[in-house]
């Protein structure tokens, strides 16, 4: 049995993630942070941890953890207001450094993106270099993931972080996924992950061993993209404009609010802001979400699909508040999100993506 993928399914594909982006800017700006326990995001009680700091994840601090319960990990945690002008202004460096090695860059967010580098000799120095040019610029260090598609490239680039880097030629690709275990696939939560583990599929060994039809009854359409994933199989294309699936926005209260009627009054400044969100992307959407945190923090998620596209705050709220008052509400509420999907985003808005195929795909040593 064969142990490498195919030379006709290679790409060079490089995933570049910042290491603790938020913190380290933090920590850049104000040298006497540096090296100890920080948080981004608010310190009150009620406040979120957006981003850590590798000193603070050594006490157990994680982003999206209640700030409370980061101080109970750490009594000393410094904390940041976030400063996303200032974090934008240093993505903006990092992302012209990507340009001077490849026009196919498709950006995650502020501080990751992949790259395709496909025509280099070497994207192990590429991504070497990329880093080197990094620190260079803004005194902040990257790691990298280098391999043949996205998903092998982004589970690399977390491996010998931080300030490291991690490539898989295609000769390493089948032992390294069959020794991997299935919570480290990115798309596997921890739900996902207990219930793999219920059937005896603890390592991507075990996963490959899964026939499709069984894989496809027990975890739906994901199956087969497991089924793909553990055999290397991923040919999604680095796509330099990315088109949002939704937009939306969020808000968590300072003090936990019980009725619908002071809701109404948060959906009215969310509608807003949602409003000029849609504007400044020039899109519409069909169906709305109403997202509800409780102070128990149980999630909840209320949608309706309409038979027309709306982009107006006054749309946009009638429809919010009708999902509001559709059920009773469980509990007091501690956040309050809304959201459109299915947008009208055109095809022709994107930048035209040639899909890569085997008989353009390259042989070159990685």
């Amino acid at each position: 049995m064969s142990t490498s993928i195919p030379i006709s399914n290679q790409r060079k594909i490089i995933h570049v993630d910042m290491d603790a982006f938020y913190a380290s800017v933090e920590q850049l700006d104000h040298p006497e942070w540096k090296g100890k326990p920080l948080a981004v995001g608010g310190e009150s009680d009620r406040g979120v941890v957006t981003a850590a700091s590798y000193e603070a994840r050594k006490y157990g601090v994680r982003s999206a953890m209640n700030s409370r319960r980061a101080r109970e990990l750490c009594p000393h945690l410094i904390f940041a207001k976030p400063r996303f002008d200032r974090y934008k202004e240093i993505s903006k460096i990092i992302r012209s450094i990507f340009l001077q090695y490849t026009l196919l860059v498709e950006p995650l967010s502020l501080d990751e993106a992949y790259l395709d580098v496909s025509d280099y000799p070497s994207a192990t120095i590429v991504a070497e270099e990329i880093r080197e040019e990094i620190y260079k610029q803004t005194r902040l260090t990257a790691s990298a993931g280098i391999s043949i598609n996205k998903f092998l490239a982004k589970i690399l680039s977390d491996w010998n972080k931080p300030n490291g880097q991690k490539t898989l030629s295609p000769k390493q690709i089948i032992p390294f996924l069959e020794s991997l275990d299935v919570k480290k696939i990115p798309g596997i939560g921890n739900k996902t992950k207990l219930k793999m583990y219920h059937l005896g599929i603890y390592t991507g060994k075990d996963l490959k061993g899964q026939s499709i039809t069984f894989l496809t009854k027990n975890f739906g359409k994901a199956g087969k993209h497991y089924f793909n994933l553990v055999r290397g199989i991923q040919n999604s294309p680095v796509k330099p404009h990315r088109v949002a699936k939704s937009i939306g926005i969020e808000r968590t209260f300072s003090s936990n609010l019980s009725s619908e009627f002071f809701l109404e009054e948060k959906l009215e400044e969310l509608s807003e802001n949602l409003e000029k969100r849609l504007k400044k992307n020039k899109v519409a959407g069909k169906t709305l979400t109403l997202k509800i945190k409780y102070s128990d923090f149980l999630l909840q998620t209320r949608s309706k699909t309409l038979k027309f596209y709306v982009s107006t705050k006054e749309l946009i709220l009638e429809e919010a508040k009708n999902l509001l008052y559709d059920k009773k509400l469980l509990n007091s509420v501690r956040l309050i999100g809304i959201s459109l999907s299915n947008l009208n985003s055109k095809k022709s808005k994107q930048m035209a993506i040639k899909e890569t195929t085997k008989t353009d795909q390259l042989t070159l040593p990685f």
